[in-house]
């Protein structure tokens, strides 16, 4: 148990190191041209352009990763106050490309700034906000500069130096090959941007200062050994695996997504060995022939390797060789566990998920592997009679999802009964699952038998259309008796009229972060007298577990399962935010906070959302000014 922790600690951090290097490549790939083209050695040398080189890479990409990686911990006031840390640990290291040291105090700055705010929350006197924000900012900002230049910079500097004077040590003893070793493996783990731009960058930036060129980009980015596994899919494999390998290579190779070969190499583990030889093969090549580039090679695609690799002597001809021999050493001995062992369909379904699981979050490229994968489960039922929406609470945005999907079974003529479910109580007889991503997993375990459908929107996923065009063909020519949902509806407008008051809808509110925001809503549902105090603090727990925000600016704050003892009735508040609020990287305009009891808010919550499925109608709350105005156009549905 402890050893899978610390992998899942391991990934998690080597996947937010990558956060902060993957939104600043474009900056990285213009510095990295201007490099090669107007340096003294480049293409058009050129000294007045080549001016832009020094600071562009001194102050510009570093404090770019800074301000990235404090956004990543507490949005824009963390990214402001990570970036003036940052400042401070590149003039305390001006010698040396401050990228780790980047890394180091955005975050640590943003940090800083998120548990102040949260010290101070709800003490400060109406009208002094602005002035205590923006002078702590400043405070707290400069003395982590000061903190950076005088501690950090001058650390960084130093082990930077330690790093440099290790690779000099391994050129000279001709053991940089075994890198291979550590790097192959670690780019599976998904810490090959922290490896590559964490320690690999800043130690080539300095090589290319003193011999125009370096080695150190091309470790991690050597496209070559991930292509010799996919053509070894290509000529040996089964399947699925081998029918997407080609669409995956040309990808990979001229994409530089590296990523896409991961989910191979997983099912077939024995094929690190592939990787790691044809790493080290590669990296003896340059080695022998003298290659490298004059900045980082991102993506690590052949297209960007030839940009900056530099014109003197055989450096193309050093780089490309470096690239073949890994290419072809990876492919025979892929060639031969691939013809040693068996292969399944289902062996790179499984992989692509575990590699999902390792990345933290859904892969952009999964879907050029297993066109369907989607879909959890492979086979689909057939004469379908119950589809599921299930969250952690079931009393939120399962609910809305399964409003809107009801919606689509009656227009279509299916008689399909359509349902909301916490993920514990899920029916073991339910034939369709929908949930959202994070929480596929534990819908999976507890009904392995059911198909699972994942969506990372339940307010205007395409899955909804693609299920019931399945189901349309699927359907047989016997007319089928619609069967509506067995639950409580709220009877009557006077009931209704409980649930959502004027004096429950907030108009033009202000938040910094969506806790503040969640916290706003439930207090509201305090003092209505709708749920105990308690379901607050439940609200942002279950905030925790995945975010309610359900798509097209639109979010629904609720309760845990087990926060729904502290109900005392259903009801809502509505939290119009104009200016947005940041919801883990969506902006939501629309806050419905909800309590739900015994079922009673679900028409209301039916009717919010088939209203806020039409991105039009959220416009048209968001741009409302009174509390009635919000209220009719909710009822208009």
């Amino acid at each position: 148990m402890n050893d899978s922790k610390t992998k899942v600690g391991i990934q998690k951090f080597g996947n937010f190191l990558s956060s902060m290097v993957l939104p600043n490549i474009g900056a990285f790939i213009a510095w990295g041209l201007i490099t090669a083209l107007f340096i003294p050695t480049g293409f058009f040398p050129n000294e007045e352009l080549g001016k832009l080189v020094g600071p562009m890479v001194t102050y510009m990409l570093p404090l770019l990763i800074g301000y990235t990686g404090g956004r990543l911990i507490y949005d824009q006031r963390g990214a402001v106050v990570g970036t003036i840390a940052t400042m401070g640990v590149i003039i305390g290291a001006p010698d040396t490309p401050m990228f780790l040291g980047a890394m180091i105090m955005g975050p640590l700055g943003a940090y800083v700034i998120k548990k102040f705010d949260q010290l101070i929350d709800g003490k400060i006197r109406t009208g002094f906000e602005m002035l205590v924000n923006n002078f702590s900012a400043g405070i707290l900002g400069g003395a982590l500069a000061i903190f950076a230049f005088l501690g950090i910079g001058p650390a960084v500097s130093a082990f930077t130096s330690v790093l440099v004077s290790g690779v000099d040590w391994l050129l000279e003893a001709g053991l940089l090959p075994l890198t291979s070793i550590l790097i192959e493996p670690a780019k599976i783990l998904f810490l090959n941007n922290a490896i590559n731009h964490g320690v690999l960058t800043p130690i080539g930036l300095e090589q290319v200062q003193q011999a125009g060129k370096s080695i150190l980009f091309l470790l991690e980015a050597n496209p070559g050994p991930g292509l010799g596994v996919l053509l070894g899919f290509m000529f040996f494999g089964k399947g699925i695996a081998k029918q997407s390998a080609p669409g995956a290579a040309i990808i990979h190779f001229f994409g530089g997504i590296h990523e896409i070969y991961f989910p191979y190499v997983l099912m077939k583990p024995m094929l690190l060995l592939a990787v790691i030889f044809g790493g080290m093969s590669g990296v003896f090549t340059l080695v022998l022939m003298g290659g490298g580039l004059v900045a980082p090679a991102s993506p690590g695609s052949i297209l960007a390797i030839a940009a900056v690799t530099p014109p003197e002597g055989l450096a193309y001809l050093a780089n490309f060789t470096a690239v073949f021999v890994a290419t072809a050493v990876s492919f025979v001995i892929s060639a031969i566990v691939l013809k040693s062992s068996k292969q399944t369909d289902e062996g790179i379904e499984e992989a692509t998920k575990k590699m999902e699981q390792m990345k933290g979050k859904k892969s952009s490229i999964s879907q050029e592997i297993i066109p369907t994968a989607t879909a959890t489960s492979s086979v689909f039922p057939g004469n379908v009679q119950k589809i599921v929406f299930a969250c952690d609470a079931g009393m939120g945005s399962s609910a809305m999802g399964a409003s809107l999907l009801r919606k689509k079974v009656k227009e279509a003529g299916l008689g399909i009964v359509v349902t909301n479910t916490a993920i514990s109580t899920i029916p073991s007889d339910s034939q369709i699952v929908i949930t959202q991503e994070k929480l596929t997993p534990r819908a999976e375990n507890k009904v392995p038998a059911a198909y699972h459908i994942s969506v990372d929107n339940f307010l205007s996923s395409p899955e909804y259309d693609k299920l019931i065009e399945r189901l349309q063909n699927d359907a047989t020519s016997e007319e089928q008796e619609v069967v509506e949902e067995n639950r409580a509806v709220v009877a009557g407008s006077a009931e209704e009229d409980q649930l959502l008051l004027e004096e429950n809808v907030f108009i033009g509110q202000r938040f910094r972060t969506k806790e503040e925001a969640i916290r706003f809503a439930g207090q509201a549902l305090v003092k209505a007298g709708y749920v105990e105090e308690s379901y607050v603090g439940d609200m942002l727990k279950r905030e925790e577990i995945t975010t309610t925000y359900m798509g097209n600016n639109v979010a629904i704050p609720h309760g845990t399962e087990e926060a729904k003892k502290a109900v005392i009735k259903s009801g809502f508040t509505v939290v119009q935010v104009p200016n947005g609020v940041d919801f883990d990287g969506e902006r939501a305009k629309m806050i419905f906070g909800i309590a739900g009891k015994d079922g009673t808010h679900l028409e209301i919550l039916s009717g919010i959302a088939v209203v806020c499925a039409d991105q039009d109608n959220v416009d048209r709350l968001v741009a409302a000014k009174s509390a009635k105005e919000i209220i009719d156009i909710i009822n208009s549905n």
